[in-house]
């Protein structure tokens, strides 16, 4: 495994645990409505005690979804999906004291100082990142062919040339299995496919062009009036770029739609409830999340990402979660918000991911 960082069980021998009592369960009362007090999940592992079964492991986690349990089997699912009668785990405590345990220190790494006192505890633009960068080239080494890896990006990646080549090599090879964005990423990739430009500006020499900024308003119509994105890349006889080489190479793409869009696409999902549904499906499936310069993206997807994953092999490994920005911004809100094992990267993102890519063509 990437990093050899081992799943550490919990210690179910321990007093409190080996007399824990069996959780209790409630049936869901109408569909969409969770029973009063039902335990709301974290993205850590979770095991319940189940009547019958023991200690049982939920499979996957998100945040601030619902536990259902079903003979012996746990299934984590958003509180407006649940069914009438299903039956729901209920408790509020999270130590074992009702049947619940939520661990969250199970890949923590042997710290090498145990001072008490130390400065730079955490990451900010004055970190030194070439670890993270070492430590990321093995894991999307070994997730190419082991893992899922999903890539979350805002339209900045699309606004210079080495950075879109960059990211269609990625996508190319092998290094990218799925691909989560806004209507602006997919429009402005194919906006410089056509025009050279994003919004209107030279995506090399960053000049302005005269009336660019009815380029990707033109794109918008033209993606349109093809009917969809794979027909307008025949029609725009498109040669390169992100979204191209997501469709050359078969790599799933979900657009999720926002308030502001213009056009949109024809692929974009308006429905924010159906986008994050397909989002989910990803993020169940996800070993390594990288996500890049999109602040909602990075902060709604993480919070419906696990931290861990079990593997066909009954692996449990930790899911990794990149956030790459030029500020702490994202980082910290996504914390926050209960996903702290977000790791930052603080730099302009079409210099990450060149010399991400740099490196891994080797």
């Amino acid at each position: 495994m990437a990093l050899n960082l081992t799943f550490t069980p919990p210690d179910f021998s321990a007093d409190d645990l080996r007399d824990a009592p069996f959780v209790m369960v409630e049936e869901v009362p109408a569909d969409g409505i969770a029973p009063r007090n039902y335990h709301a999940t974290s993205n850590y592992p979770e095991y319940v005690n189940l009547e019958g079964y023991g200690w049982v492991l939920a499979p996957e986690s998100r945040m601030d979804a619902v536990l259902v349990a079903s003979e012996g089997r746990l299934e984590v699912i958003e509180a407006r999906n649940l069914k009438k009668g299903q039956l729901v785990v209920v408790g509020r405590t999270e130590n074992g004291e009702e049947g619940i345990l939520v661990h969250p220190h199970c890949f923590e790494r042997v710290k090498v100082s145990e001072d008490k006192f130390t400065f730079r505890s955490r990451g900010t633009r004055e970190t030194p990142f070439s670890r993270s960068y070492d430590e990321l080239y093995q894991i999307l080494k070994h997730d190419r062919d082991n893992g899922h890896i999903v890539w979350v990006l805002g339209p900045a990646v699309a606004f210079d040339k080495d950075s879109r080549e960059a990211m269609q090599g990625l996508i190319a090879n092998g290094f990218c299995h799925a691909l989560l964005a806004g209507n602006a990423l997919a429009t402005h990739d194919i906006e410089a496919a056509y025009f050279g430009t994003g919004l209107g500006q030279n995506i090399y020499s960053q000049e302005l062009q005269s009336m660019g900024h009815y380029n990707h308003l033109d794109i918008l119509n033209e993606v349109r009036r093809a009917g969809s994105i794979k027909e307008s890349i025949k029609a725009l006889n498109i040669k390169d770029g992100i979204i191209k080489a997501c469709i050359d190479h078969d790599i799933d793409y979900i657009l999720a739609g926002s308030i502001r869009d213009d056009g949109p696409l024809p692929e974009t999902v308006a429905d924010v409830y159906r986008s994050q549904d397909l989002m989910r499906k990803h993020a169940r499936k996800a070993t390594t999340v990288i996500t890049m310069a999109t602040q909602l993206h990075s902060i709604a997807f993480g919070n419906m990402t696990p931290s861990y994953r079990i593997m066909d092999d009954g692996e449990i490994r930790p899911v990794y979660y990149y956030v790459v920005d030029m500020s702490e911004f994202s980082a910290d809100k996504l914390a926050n918000r209960g996903s702290a094992q977000a790791q930052a990267i603080l730099t302009n993102v079409q210099d990450f991911i060149v010399n991400l890519w740099n490196h891994l063509r080797k």
